[in-house]
């Protein structure tokens, strides 16, 4: 994106924070923003589908907000006016089976770029299951953390899961986490200096789960200094917007310091951007999350934007354009 782009950005989206205009009201408003020359690769969103034959594990049939399919053609028609080129899907469901049909809904449709799945290094089938899995590309590895009623900290005192998360560096892969909070950096940590060289990516870290304890609170943060110290650990800049007060937060000020420390802590080659979709329905709409992650981002240099958009995620992942119009060709 050049300069003046950024700035044009930065005004249109600080207009839309100040009076609740959506972005997708700026899209109708000003056509040149259908087709900004930044292209984007959502590394965060889930995909299911409530009607196949035997249902899902999540979301529950409860939820209005989420509760109907979610597939790759609903996400592009929405996305791709903000820029959105391609995505990762990342694993909605714990059933070892559901690796498959994730595959499987990303192989026919190229806007998502690759797929991260559900293993537990500890499970007998696992190395089995890793090296089916691996034989496709579009496997670019799995998520383990505080989801699905698993506790990373506690399992990697399980026999054989290190051993077991050993073998995703071996193969190349990415380990990913999920819902931070003070003992999941800590075994993260624990991981990173156990297996060197491991691709880590830890979701959602601006909505961590800091404590408030000054004891607590100090550890926190010396862990995750020391975490940001590996190179090979990637942060998502996701799950941004707030609610208070029944509202949405609007105002780009707002989210501004939490950003810059964690931006400023990995350093513009390790923050990514991922949108949650849908599960961020349940907060803010995918218009108004654009908007907050533009008037932010805007303020960064356009290589540094560029970095968080796309690049800094084909890092992380190692995935591949599918077709034309996606980066990195």
């Amino acid at each position: 994106m050049q300069r003046r782009d950024v700035l044009r950005l930065a005004a249109l989206s600080a207009g839309a924070l100040a009076t609740g205009r959506p972005s997708a009201a700026l899209l109708q408003s000003d056509p040149s923003l259908r087709n900004p020359k930044r292209r984007v690769i959502d590394s965060h969103i889930h995909l299911f589908d409530p009607t196949r034959p035997g249902g899902i594990p999540w979301p529950d049939k409860t939820d209005t907000a989420l509760y109907k399919p979610a597939l790759p053609e609903r996400y592009e028609a929405m996305a791709a006016p903000f820029g959105v080129v391609g995505a990762i899907a990342v694993e909605a469901s714990p059933l070892g089976s559901d690796n498959d049909w994730l595959l499987k809904v990303v192989e026919n449709n190229p806007v998502v770029v690759g797929a991260i799945g559900d293993l537990a290094p500890d499970a007998l089938t696992y190395r089995a299951d890793l090296d089916r899995l691996h034989r496709n590309p579009l496997f670019l590895g799995f998520r383990y953390g505080n989801i699905w009623d698993r506790d990373l900290a506690d399992d990697l005192k399980k026999p054989g899961f290190i051993e077991g998360i050993k073998a995703l560096a071996q193969a190349g892969l990415v380990f990913e986490s999920a819902n931070p909070d003070a003992k999941l950096i800590r075994a993260l940590l624990e991981i990173a200096e156990r297996v060197p060289g491991l691709r880590i990516v830890a979701d959602h870290l601006p909505n961590a789960k800091v404590p408030a304890e000054p004891a607590a609170l100090k550890e926190y943060q010396a862990n995750l200094h020391r975490l940001a110290e590996h190179n090979s650990v990637f942060v998502k800049l996701s799950e941004i917007p707030v609610v208070t007060e029944g509202k949405l937060v609007k105002d780009g000020a707002y989210y501004r310091p939490r950003l810059d420390a964690l931006w400023d802590l990995f350093g513009e080659d390790r923050v990514i951007y991922g949108s949650d979709w849908p599960n961020s329905d349940h907060v803010a709409s995918f218009a108004d999350t654009w908007s907050i992650v533009i008037a932010y981002v805007a303020t960064k240099s356009a290589a540094a934007a560029e970095k968080y958009y796309w690049k800094n995620s084909q890092a992380a992942y190692r995935w591949r354009p599918r077709r034309p119009g996606q980066p990195g060709e």
